[in-house]
């Protein structure tokens, strides 16, 4: 089983569950655990090869295995259902859970939301595919921090990201980068089918590898999907902007209780 951590609330029995993307672990979330825990009990997990989650896994590495590790620590809590906090591509992570348990998501908030590869990071991909068996994976790391993360007010939040991707090896990277194989169709799928859960998606204005797409499919899932753009901030919404998000994501969840 994935490492995990939970943080208890007596006052509640909703629970919010984070996943962090790719390279990081659920350490990025310290900026929202104090504000969270006092409103929800709350589960933070370690992915597969990341954080405290060193622990091998002979299972092949899929978008489908990943969720049934989620689902695995969800059974073990006795969580039958769960609010769900991603950044990146914890996003995509939560999306397929999603589409395998929906009945085990009470709603969605997609921090810098992957909805689409534009050229760019078709490009990104290509190169890291290339590359991936011959460059230090913190080489191609740093480099893709760079090109997703570019501007000086990004910096805490690519930094963040580089010093946890310090605690992956290259094997488990490889393994990770593998994924992107199947990134396309997944994604391809999500835009087009909307599923019925209440979903929140907490964008940069400055994320601009990832933000067009997201206004196009927040358009065409109208009926479930809110857009929230915070300005002056980039891809990594919950450390750049991490009073906004708090705030705006809380009252969110707050008003899905409400509605129940």
């Amino acid at each position: 089983m994935i490492a995990y951590t939970t943080y208890e609330n007596n006052n509640t029995n909703e629970w919010v569950t984070f996943v962090h993307g790719a390279g990081g672990s659920s350490s990025i979330w310290f900026k929202q655990i104090k504000e969270f825990k006092k409103h929800f009990n709350v589960l933070l997990l370690d992915l597969r090869g990341h954080g405290n989650s060193k622990e091998k896994i002979s299972k092949k590495y899929t978008f489908k295995a990943i969720a049934n590790d989620v689902l695995e620590v969800l059974n073990h809590l006795n969580i039958e259902k769960s609010h769900f906090v991603g950044i990146s591509l914890g996003t995509i992570i939560i999306r397929q859970f999603a589409e395998m348990y929906e009945n085990r998501v009470q709603s969605m908030i997609m921090g810098g939301a992957i909805l689409k590869m534009n050229f760019r990071s078709q490009v990104l991909m290509k190169l890291g595919n290339i590359f991936k068996y011959v460059l230090p994976y913190l080489v191609l790391y740093r480099f893709f921090a760079f090109v997703i993360m570019p501007n000086k007010n990004h910096k805490q939040s690519r930094l963040l990201f580089i010093n946890q991707a310090k605690k992956l090896y290259q094997k488990e990277f490889i393994k990770w980068f593998k994924l992107t194989a199947e990134i396309n169709p997944i994604l391809k799928w999500f835009r087009q089918v909307e599923l019925q859960v209440p979903t929140l998606y907490v964008m940069g204005n400055e994320d601009y590898m990832f933000l067009p797409s997201v206004r196009k499919v927040v358009e065409s899932h109208y009926k479930s999907s809110k857009l929230l753009v915070i300005e002056n901030c980039g891809h990594v919404v919950n450390v750049e902007k991490w009073e906004v998000f708090n705030s705006e994501v809380i009252q969110y969840l707050q008003n899905q209780k409400q509605k129940i």
